[in-house]
């Protein structure tokens, strides 16, 4: 159903909310798949079919009346209320609902006199004569039926004309009443409302797939040229995808002044230049540019025109009809003398063929001598007789009243509705203006308006309109020959050269374009704008004047269109061809490269071209590879889209080819391109690895996955997509102490997705299972048990020509200090992680030395204490244990060394876990130092230490004892290793601050590391 336009969003601009701006169009831009259009185009005539449909137009001023509603179904859908006597109304064999379908009469009850029908209307019931079967096709004879309903609402309310938005229950009660009145299946496809000005599409199920680019506007003329009193609503269909149409419902200006003529006229051209559609669509592409009126391939206009009778007297004009009308009544009725009674007022004559020149002229009797005249044909009588050439029958009046109609006059001076517009032939009475419940009786109120066919339903075709602008450039040439001539003084012969005296200026002055062009060219066969042959038919055009609801009396054409229209089923056919083709043509001239992903156990379930990496775990890399190769007629040059922040892929992934790339950059980051030629073949290596501990904790957490799709793009070519995905496996690194005192017994991928929040008042399966993390005493008390293991094996073996590791300061947490092959280590860290991981006992291989074993643990620690989100003593400890030693240090306050550890451990104890792991790695540590550098004779070393890590005390002069010396650097190489991954605080801006902090940090660890019996003063 077509969208409204009636501008109710106060927040819309307003050029777009006043009626007749251009329809904001929701259709996407020309697109790509436009040559695929054109070609299935051009294939039309293979799945075209030629269609007939009937066509019913309806127009109907319901003077916003009640229960005008209560009509609509019978007069509209299924043709009724046609008076025989009072038009000229011809109707087909085929189409006569009277008769069956060999033609022969059936029987049917009489219809309802016009003296019942009146007597019993009201606006309770509907005003329909009873046991009228019917004169117009309809119901199901006709498949697109179009309403134009003026006056649903009262237009003469200042406040209706000025209100900001429409009334839509006006509008719902006729669409309900139509709906009903419908056949099964009818469905509405276009509406469009103006205040009181309303149009209604329905097309039959048979019709209605069919229709596509539906856009309904409006236009208002009224108030100030553009309230809507007054104006036009106005929808366009694309029929069968070949046929454009368009439906104008208009009420013009009304009243009988010079002045009104030209508004009228105005209106008109309003209408026109303002009125806006949206582009066509055809299999998704839509036109260029938005549509007007006059591009279509038929159009229709119709509604209350208001167009009067000039030069006439419109009491005699209702004085002269009312001779017909009269004849329809029961002359005992009170209906029939009360024209009669209007008959018999004195009032001036009408000089004009087939009038009764006695009205007015004489005496009473000389009237109701005319009178009686004018009723004394019988039926048989006007049976018998041409009603054209009878001079005192309907027809004759209604002729010699047609020269007066302003509407056609001014389509004769070409003021409007002159470039190919018709209308049918008028052989029924003026549709205004009647006394409401009153079948023949004109306007007998005080005004007395006179009768009009006000009521128009005009038709153009897209031949008529460009055969009409054809001819006006002939004018228009001709016009210029004829001044370039004079302007040469040819204009005036000889006179003895004059065959014959010619003026073009008065040359066929009383015959006009319209009224010769139709016997040279028949409008109705036209080619339409998308190149189909369609031709339009009128079948009937009459009014409905046993209608007594309304003082205007309804109107309606049906026309029979014949077009090709698309059949879809053989439409999608031909396109699948011409895609084909299309692609065919295309991918033999274009480069064309094939992806083959190496598959690798466990890929089982996955697409053939993703890469799935099974389960990652943290620094465990895994490949996988993808084979390319140019499956083309033509070289093929492609690269992975830069789609991600710094690189094509996302940063735990890396590639490398097995060739040089085009452009050589040694930038990593750089945007790299691979030529292969026709059968080469390139391999490409994807590795994933987890390293970035944000990346960890968001993997832990949940936050992010291991999922991502490479483009690999191939110039003048497609793309390819190549899917990644893994499983994170959880690790224990990244956490907080908090949350790692939560893990449960089986370390984290125990957790099952579950995420500890760390805070202390949790319960349940978020309690806390220890005291510190279990991580950390496994870790401490491995690498405690293995360095005693460590030296004690040494001390057994022969090994005077060999220097224990530990003699490098720092071991085994300095990496400067390791002797353990990268690989074997690698392997063993690997192990170490994956036991805390899962709760399990640490396992070493039997070949691995025990010294390397503690290389692998103490890497493994480092790196776990390293990833604590807080760290052992966290930021907040820090700046109160900072701040207290600055205090000290003002106040020249001396703590023993014993004394400082009390404070510390003091502070630390309002956090526990943090306490506790504290006491762990200080525990640890010294265990460590007293391990490898025992108190007593250290044998000195016979040549000088090459590094300088052997000689150097932190701003301590060494002691003289060589074994204290050793232990004094030992001591402070810890506190170097670990004192930033154990305490976390801010970094001071300035350099000197920043120095001052680092040292406390080194004070408070040394403190700790340092031996019992060294008494030491600490500030």
């Amino acid at each position: 159903m077509a969208t409204r336009t009636t501008g109710e969003d106060p927040t819309i601009d307003w050029r777009q909310s006043v009626p007749g701006a251009f329809p904001t169009s929701d259709v996407p831009m020309v697109s790509s798949q436009q040559s695929l259009s054109q070609a299935v185009y051009q294939r039309r005539a293979e799945y075209t079919r030629s269609q007939k449909i009937r066509v019913k137009i309806g127009t109907w001023n319901v003077a916003a009346m009640p229960g005008t509603e209560k009509d609509i179904g019978a007069w509209f859908i299924e043709g009724k209320a046609v008076s025989d006597n009072l038009t000229g109304l011809t109707v087909r064999v085929e189409d006569d609902p009277s008769r069956n379908g060999n033609g022969n009469p059936l029987q049917s009850r009489v219809i309802e006199s016009v003296s019942d029908q009146e007597r019993r209307t009201t606006n309770k019931t509907s005003t329909i004569p009873k046991n009228d079967t019917g004169s117009l096709p309809g119901n199901d004879d006709v498949d697109l039926y179009v309403l134009g309903l003026q006056e649903i609402l009262d237009v003469n309310s200042k406040y209706q004309a000025i209100r900001p938005y429409t009334d839509p229950h006006p509008a719902n009660i006729w669409k309900h009443s139509v709906s009903e009145a419908l056949p099964e299946g009818f469905e509405l496809v276009a509406e469009q409302q103006l205040i009181g000005l309303l149009i209604l599409i329905y097309a039959s199920p048979k019709v209605a797939p069919t229709i596509s680019s539906v856009s309904t506007t409006s236009v208002g003329t009224g108030l100030g040229g553009w309230m809507g009193n007054k104006g036009a609503v106005t929808a366009r269909i694309f029929l069968g995808e070949t046929t454009r149409m368009v439906f104008v419902n208009c009420h013009l200006a009304a009243g009988t002044e010079k002045s009104s003529l030209s508004k009228r006229n105005e209106d008109v051209e309003q209408i026109l230049s303002r009125t806006k559609f949206s582009p066509i669509q055809r299999d998704g592409v839509a036109d260029e540019f938005g549509e007007e009126i006059g591009d279509e391939d038929f159009a229709f206009w119709f509604g209350d025109l208001n167009y009067r009778l000039d030069t006439l007297a419109g009491d005699d004009v209702r004085r002269l009809l009312m001779l017909h009308t009269r004849n329809e009544y029961d002359v005992t009725r009170t209906s029939l003398r009360k024209i009669d009674n209007e008959l018999l007022v004195t009032g001036s004559s009408m000089d004009m063929p087939g009038s009764y020149h006695g009205i007015g002229e004489g005496s009473e009797t000389s009237s109701q001598t005319a009178v009686s005249d004018a009723s004394s044909l019988t039926a048989h009588d006007r049976e018998e007789t041409d009603p054209t050439a009878d001079p005192i029958s309907l027809q004759t009046t209604l002729s010699s009243l047609l020269p007066h109609d302003q509407l056609h006059k001014q389509m004769r001076l070409r003021k409007v509705f002159h470039d190919g517009w018709q209308e049918g032939p008028i052989d029924f009475l003026p549709t205004y203006k009647y006394d409401v419940g009153s079948v023949g009786m004109f306007d007998s109120s005080e005004k007395k308006r006179g009768p009009s066919w006000c009521d128009r339903i005009l038709y153009r075709t897209r031949k008529g309109r460009w055969e009409y602008l054809r001819a006006i450039k002939e004018e228009e040439e001709a016009r210029r020959k004829d001044a370039e001539m004079k302007s040469r003084g040819l204009d005036k012969p000889m006179d003895e050269e004059i065959l014959y005296d010619y003026d073009p200026e008065t040359d066929g002055a009383e015959e006009s374009y319209e009224e010769n062009l139709d016997h040279k060219t028949d409008f109705n066969v036209v080619v339409t704008k998308a190149g189909y042959v369609d031709r339009l038919e009128l079948d009937y055009y009459t009014s409905h004047q046993r209608v007594l609801s309304s003082d205007h009396k309804p109107l309606d054409a049906v026309f029979t269109l014949d077009y090709d229209a698309v059949d879809l089923e053989l439409k999608a056919v031909v396109h699948q061809e011409v895609a084909r083709e299309l692609d065919k043509a295309e991918n033999e001239g274009r480069p064309c490269i094939t992806l083959v992903v190496d598959s690798h156990t466990g890929d089982e379930g996955h697409p053939d071209d993703s890469i799935n990496y099974g389960d990652v775990r943290y620094d465990q890399p895994k490949t996988r590879s993808i084979t390319i190769a140019n499956t083309g007629r033509v070289p093929a040059t492609f690269g992975f889209v830069d789609r991600h922040e710094g690189g094509f892929a996302p940063p735990w992934l890396s590639m490398e080819f097995d060739r040089a790339s085009d452009n050589l950059n040694p930038n990593p980051n750089a945007l790299h391109e691979y030529t292969l030629d026709p059968g080469d073949t390139t391999s490409v290596n994807l590795t994933i690895r987890i390293t970035d501990m944000d990346q960890v904790r968001n993997l832990n957490e949940g936050r992010s996955n291991i999922e991502d799709v490479l483009v690999l793009r191939v110039q003048n070519g497609r793309d390819h997509f190549v899917p990644l995905r893994g499983v994170w496996l959880q690790s224990s690194l990244g956490r907080s102490l908090e949350k790692l005192t939560r893990i449960p017994e089986g370390g984290v991928r125990r957790l099952q997705h579950q995420r500890p929040d760390g805070s202390s008042n949790s319960s349940g399966d978020d309690a806390v299972k220890w005291s510190a993390p279990k991580e950390v005493f496994q870790l401490t008390e491995a690498i405690e048990a293995l360095v005693e293991r460590t030296v004690a094996e040494w001390d057994m073996k022969d090994t005077h020509d060999q220097r224990p590791p530990w003699e490098l300061i720092g071991w085994p947490f300095s990496e400067a200090s390791w002797s353990s092959d990268l690989d074997q280590r690698k392997f063993l860290i690997d192990k170490l992680r994956e036991a805390l991981d899962t709760g399990r006992a640490f396992e070493y291989q039997p070949e691995f030395e025990t010294a390397h074993k503690v290389e692998g643990l103490a890497a493994t620690l480092l790196t776990f204490l390293e990833s604590l989100e807080d760290g052992i003593v966290p930021q907040k400890l820090w700046q109160e244990l900072n701040k207290g030693i600055e205090e000290r240090e003002r106040a020249s306050k001396i703590l023993s060394g014993e004394e400082m550890r009390l404070w510390v451990l003091d502070i630390l104890s309002v956090s526990p876990a943090h306490s506790i792991s504290f006491t762990f790695i200080i525990s640890m540590l010294a265990s460590v130092v007293n391990e490898i550098a025992p108190l007593r004779s250290w044998p000195p070393t016979p040549t000088t230490p090459s590094s300088p890590d052997t000689l150097l005390v932190r701003g301590r002069a060494a002691s003289q004892d060589p074994s204290l010396a050793r232990k004094q650097q030992i001591d402070r190489k810890y506190a170097e290793i670990f004192v930033g991954i154990l305490i976390r605080g801010s970094v001071p801006s300035k350099g000197r601050e920043r120095k001052v902090e680092e040292d406390r940090k080194h004070q408070v660890l040394e403190l700790f590391l340092r031996s019992k019996w060294e008494e030491d003063s600490v500030r």
